[in-house]
């Protein structure tokens, strides 16, 4: 179980930006409902959810290439 709630940022299929977010006990409880074609866009939406939320944002291999 993760000891954390996150957002979790990465490229889909077809190369687009989404997020997901997962809950302390390990489960997805949100996810975006479109994909975005820019990282940024992707990282405006995460930070519009995150406002009220203490989580923290990681992402996969394409994220942390971007964002080290």
């Amino acid at each position: 179980m993760a000891s954390i709630a996150y957002f979790y940022v990465y490229k889909d299929n077809a190369s687009e930006w989404r997020w997901r977010y997962v809950a302390t006990n390990g489960k997805t409880i949100a996810v975006s409902s479109e994909s975005y074609n820019n990282l940024v866009d992707c990282e405006h939406s995460v930070g519009l959810m995150k406002a009220s939320s203490s989580a923290v944002t990681i992402g996969d291999d394409s994220y942390k290439r971007l964002r080290p």
